[in-house]
């Protein structure tokens, strides 16, 4: 049976057991007060004729009457003031009997004028005793509700005889059988209103789950969590009004967001980069920065049937290609370098070929000393010498022969001094490169490539114990006041879109990431001072932990 069918068919027994139950309720309550009603009101006819004056001043009359009367008295009887006023009650209220009885409980009003005289055959002691009382009693008239009233001497608790007032129960039981009709046309309205809302939930119902049965949606439910959770891919989703919906175990890993569906996007912990991607809704991928991983996130909306349903982002981890795209970016540029000055040694094999041919074998041992004592390094930057760590020198030599290649002079700066060697080399180059990088750039879309000026950018290192202070500073036009703020921000850039995926706008805010999970930090000293010798912007940067000191090098080495 379809879910559907089975809500319909749960919700027609909830309604009918409903109606059953609240029939049966109504019914007993009305019963109950039927019942209750009918005592008060043979009570209050009861006390009306114990109290009448006509009853009060004649039966003391007859409380010394026989117990079997003799027809001279029961005639009196019938005739007394006491009949008549109990004769016209019983007309005039529409009760079965009205019954006068002495202290000795002698009838000395009845409506069957044979049984005057006679006894009561009801239980009348507490009435006797000028107690009131109601119960129930087979009468000659039927089943009847009687009620027992003393009838006391004014100003005394003197019993003088009882009043018993009967209703009989069939009144009660067509009154009761009226209200039961009533109860239940009421109650059949209902049940066809309750029968008609469950087929109207019952098709809703059908089409908000796709006439699928329970187990098909378990199994459906299991098998996207599953293909969910597998995929590999973070996946975050949101309905319309920006409450989580969904995220796995892959996005709580990579965005280092909670499991929390139901909370507001902007509560969960995202980062400003990743909100904004999200909320945007954009498709095109973009690179974002979280915690110590590069992921590239990408949003969508969706939609059914014209229907918005929300939004789902899509996270994927790039660390370790973004890693390797930085030593990749390094090999290149040292097989750049490479390439420049395995020409430029060829060239020098050709004039020391010629030196020794043409038999000047002192000249050619001079230019071999010459070149034994510049190497191909040294002859590359001016002042690289200060460094003493091959892989640091290697990377400004690249770095180097790309800035000449895009005309720009790499310079290092004359306090540089690190006698230490590298323990995290792609760290400090990947902050170093960037910082290069942005800077070349600069200086070579800068207004001075059309005035002649000299484009330059300069490098000065300096290590401080385990620590290496960076500072970069160029040539070109700075930054401008309005963007300073924003120089951080990942997806901010003043660069034209290379068409790069992800895009661009990342390299300063990882370069600042990794400079703080060091333990330092990297900003801006200068937007630019045309007053300076290098009026562009300058940074600096702090990483700590990246170097073995001198004295420990040596002694590994």
């Amino acid at each position: 049976m379809r879910l559907a069918s089975q809500v319909l068919v749960l919700q027609l027994i909830i309604v009918t057991a409903t109606v059953i139950i609240a029939f049966g309720l109504f019914a007993a309550f009305n019963r109950q007060r039927i019942d209750a009603q009918n005592h008060v009101h043979a009570l209050d006819i009861a006390r009306v004729v114990a109290s009448a004056s006509v009853v009060l001043n004649n039966i003391s009359r007859y409380n010394g009457a026989p117990l079997t009367p003799t027809p001279a008295l029961r005639a009196e009887l019938e005739a007394s003031p006491i009949q008549g006023i109990a004769s016209r009650v019983e007309r005039r209220t529409q009760v079965s009997f009205v019954v006068v009885a002495n202290a000795n409980g002698i009838k000395l009003a009845a409506p069957d004028r044979d049984t005057v005289g006679a006894h009561v055959h009801a239980d009348i002691t507490q009435a006797l005793a000028g107690h009131e009382m109601t119960f129930h009693e087979a009468t000659p008239f039927g089943r009847a509700i009687v009620a027992a009233v003393p009838v006391l001497e004014p100003g005394s608790t003197r019993v003088l005889g009882v009043v018993l007032v009967g209703i009989s129960t069939k009144a009660v039981d067509d009154q009761f059988s009226k209200n039961l009709r009533v109860m239940g046309s009421m109650a059949g309205v209902l049940l066809l209103i309750g029968v008609a809302g469950s087929v109207v939930i019952g098709r809703r119902w059908r089409g908000l789950t796709l006439g699928l049965r329970p187990t098909e949606i378990t199994e459906l439910v299991r098998t996207q969590a599953a293909v969910l959770q597998g995929i590999g891919e973070g996946v975050l989703a949101a309905d319309t009004s920006w409450r989580t919906t969904f995220v796995n175990d892959e996005a709580c890993r990579l965005l280092e967001i909670a499991n929390e569906p139901g909370r507001q996007v902007d509560e969960i912990g995202l980062t400003p980069r990743v909100l904004d991607v999200f909320k945007a809704a954009d498709s095109t991928p973009a690179l974002a920065t979280v915690g110590e991983r590069i992921v590239v996130v990408s949003a969508r909306p969706v939609a059914r049937e014209g229907r918005q349903l929300g939004t789902v982002l899509v996270a994927r981890d790039r660390t370790d290609v973004e890693s390797l795209t930085r030593q990749l970016d390094a090999v290149q540029m040292m097989s750049t370098v490479l390439r420049a000055q395995r020409h430029e040694f060829a060239n020098r094999l050709h004039l020391l070929t010629g030196l020794l041919h043409g038999g000047h074998v002192e000249e050619g041992l001079q230019y071999l000393e010459e070149l034994l004592g510049s190497g191909p390094l040294g002859s590359a930057l001016p002042g690289i010498d200060a460094i003493r760590d091959t892989y640091l020198q290697a990377f400004l030599a690249a770095k180097g022969a790309a800035a000449r290649e895009a005309g720009v002079t790499l310079q290092i700066g004359e306090n540089t001094w690190v006698p230490g060697r590298l323990i995290l080399p792609v760290d400090v180059t990947t902050v170093l490169g960037n910082l290069v990088d942005n800077a070349v750039d600069a200086v070579r879309m800068s207004d001075s490539a059309s005035n002649g000026a000299t484009k330059t950018v300069e490098v000065e290192l300096l290590q401080e114990g385990t620590t290496l202070h960076v500072t970069v500073a160029d040539s070109g036009a700075g930054v401008a006041p309005e963007f300073v703020e924003h120089l951080f921000t990942e997806g901010r850039t003043t660069k034209p879109d290379s068409g790069i995926p992800g895009g661009r706008g990342i390299g300063l805010a990882l370069s600042r990431q990794i400079s703080r999970a060091l333990g330092g930090d990297l900003w801006l000293a200068s937007p630019g001072d045309a007053e300076s010798r290098l009026p562009g912007a300058e940074f600096i940067a702090r990483l700590p932990g990246v170097m073995v000191e001198e004295m420990q090098w040596v002694t590994q080495t």
